[in-house]
């Protein structure tokens, strides 16, 4: 009867778990990969996504501060966007209910990967004879106020 050492069967045993470890840490190191890249995948569309929403803010406040009509006379319904967002495009369209009623207003933009982002809302038109009196009710006398700031911080 011949009889194995002991050790020789352990050594068999810990070449399994070595591999078996391997494989555990390769499929894990393969999750950590994917998940990082999907993750930067997801935040470089968040930041086009937000840079989507602040010009089409913009444009959209333009056209409330401007009024439908004068916005169409005065500024491009379509284009490209000044430096540095040169690189996106707008259109705006602008469609009257009829008189008295609110303009329907879609603003699009266009991102440097084709994807289109897009808002749309209703804005009054401005009446010509509605033009606010944009003074304050008292005169204000900046010196005056300098002064009194200058001697309360001299007097703690």
């Amino acid at each position: 009867m011949v009889m194995r050492p002991r050790f020789a069967a352990r050594r068999g045993f810990a070449l399994i778990d070595a591999i078996l470890g391997g494989l555990l840490l390769a499929f894990g190191l393969a999750a950590v990969v994917t998940l990082s890249q999907r993750s930067l995948s997801m935040l470089q569309r968040g930041e086009r996504e937000a840079q989507a929403s602040a010009l089409l803010d913009e444009l959209l406040g333009q056209v409330l501060a401007e009024g439908p009509v004068d916005f169409s006379h005065r500024r491009p319904v379509v284009g490209k966007f000044d430096a540095p967002w040169n690189e996106w495009s707008f259109a705006i369209d602008l469609s009257s209910n009829g008189d008295g009623d609110a303009w329907d207003v879609v603003a699009r933009v266009q991102d440097i990967n084709g994807v289109e982002h897009r808002c749309a809302t209703k804005v009054a038109a401005r009446n010509p004879n509605d033009v606010p009196e944009r003074k304050p009710e008292q005169p204000i006398d900046r010196k005056d106020r300098f002064e009194k700031r200058k001697e309360t911080m001299k007097n703690g």
